[in-house]
C-alpha cells in the first residue's frame, strides 16, 4: 500500500503559509469555508477555462470585518486587469454579487510560469485536449521546467491515454523529489483534461530547491539562450534569404582576374 500525502498540505503551517487567512467563530466558519471554495471555483472558471485564459496559478484569500481581500497569482496580469482596469472591475463586481460582501482584488505576477506546478499541469492538460502525444508532452514540459531552474520534476497522468480502451497511469521523473523533507520547496499542481474519449487527470510535483534558495537558471539553459541570441544576431546581419549578403560579392570578384 502506498501512503500518499499532498506536498502542499504536508508543509502548510510549517514551511508554507495558509492560502486562506482569516479567523471566524464556530457559527461562521462553515459559511466562510464554502465561500472561499466558491470564490476559487469562480475565478478558475472565469479566467482559466474560458478567454482570456489568464494562466492563474493560485488564489489567496484574507478577510477583515469589512471586506474580503483576494490575491490572484497569474502569469498574464495584463489580461486579468484589462484596458484601464476594466476587466478587474468586472471581476470585482461579480465576486461582490457572489459573496454579498465588499471585495478588493490584488494581482501578483508569476515571474517564471515554468516553475509553477499548477501552470505546468494546466499546459499539459491543454495539449492533451488537442490530441497531442502524451509522452512527448510530458517530456517537453519536464525538460522546460528543468531548464528554468527546477531541481526535480515528477509528472503523472491517468486515464484513457491515447484513446485506449483501458485506462492506465503513466509517470515521468527527472531529477529528485524529496517529498519527506519539510525544508524542501515542493510545489504540487493538479488539472483535469476533458477529452472526447474521457477525462485524463494530470498531477505535477516540482522541486525548486530548499526554502530560502532562489532557483538558478541551469548552465544548459543559459548556453541555449546564448546560442539563440547569437543566431538572431546572425540573421539580422545576413538578412532573411540573403538580403544583405549581396554587397559581399564584389569583394570576391577580383579572384578570377588574378588567375
Amino acid at each position: 500500500m502506498g501512503q500518499k500525502v499532498s506536498p502542499t498540505g504536508f508543509r502548510t503551517g510549517v514551511t508554507k503559509g495558509w492560502k486562506s487567512r482569516w479567523f471566524a467563530p464556530k457559527s461562521n466558519y462553515g459559511e466562510f469555508l464554502v465561500e472561499d471554495v466558491a470564490i476559487r471555483k469562480f475565478i478558475n472558471q472565469r479566467l482559466n477555462r474560458q478567454p482570456p485564459y489568464a494562466a492563474v496559478g493560485g488564489v489567496e484569500i484574507e478577510r477583515t470585518r469589512e471586506e474580503v481581500k483576494v490575491l490572484i497569482k497569474t502569469a498574464r496580469p495584463g489580461l486579468v486587469i484589462g484596458p484601464k482596469g476594466a476587466e478587474v472591475d468586472k471581476l470585482r463586481a461579480a465576486l461582490e454579487d457572489l459573496t454579498n460582501r465588499r471585495v478588493s482584488i490584488n494581482i501578483l505576477e508569476i515571474k517564471n510560469p515554468d516553475l509553477d506546478a499548477a501552470l505546468l499541469a494546466e499546459g499539459i492538460a491543454e495539449q492533451l485536449k488537442r490530441r497531442a502525444s502524451f509522452r512527448r508532452t510530458m517530456k517537453q514540459r519536464a525538460d522546460t521546467a528543468m531548464q528554468a531552474g527546477a531541481k526535480g520534476v515528477k509528472i503523472q497522468i491517468s486515464g484513457r491515454l491515447g484513446g485506449a480502451e483501458m485506462s492506465r497511469t503513466e509517470m515521468m521523473i527527472l531529477g529528485s523529489i524529496p517529498l519527506h523533507t519539510l525544508e524542501a520547496d515542493v510545489d504540487y499542481g493538479f488539472c483535469a483534461s476533458f477529452t472526447t474519449y474521457g477525462t485524463i487527470g494530470v498531477k505535477v510535483w516540482l522541486y525548486r530547491g530548499m526554502f530560502g534558495e532562489t532557483p538558478v537558471e541551469s548552465d544548459q539553459s543559459a548556453a541555449a539562450a546564448m546560442t539563440r541570441a547569437r543566431r538572431r544576431r546572425e540573421r539580422r546581419v545576413t538578412g532573411v534569404g540573403g538580403g544583405e549578403a549581396a554587397p559581399s560579392a564584389p569583394a570576391q570578384a577580383p579572384a578570377p582576374e588574378t588567375k
